[in-house]
């Protein structure tokens, strides 16, 4: 499982929706990318996510259900793995779930 990135990419259950990550930490970085860590890809907006009939689109992320490292973590928090998924604000409600689409990097596992 790869460790995920400021440039990891996450999409919507819809696969058009971007989320829009941001790291916290500032100690670790993987080629010179912050890695991400518990609460980074909650509470993000995502871009893109076309509306459609009787359904709103997906605008923010909510909570990780999983893909939280059990093993790392940089300043007590959990660092994000490449299994990383949660759920968005999208209809229908709780249901909608986003996911890693691209770690960010190549070379860091955790095994």
């Amino acid at each position: 499982m790869k460790l995920l990135t400021e440039n990891a990419v996450l999409l919507c259950g819809h696969k058009l929706g971007v989320v829009d990550i941001a790291a916290t930490q500032k100690l670790v970085a993987v080629d010179g990318r912050r890695l991400l860590v518990r609460r980074n890809p909650e509470g993000r907006p995502i871009k893109g996510c076309p509306p459609a009939p009787g359904f709103k689109p997906c605008q923010v992320t909510v909570n990780v259900t999983g893909g939280y490292s059990t093993l790392l973590r940089i300043e007590r928090k959990p660092v994000c793995l490449d299994t990383l998924s949660g759920l968005t604000d999208g209809t229908p409600p709780g249901s909608v779930i986003y996911s890693v689409s691209r770690a960010g990097q190549h070379w860091v596992s955790e095994i």
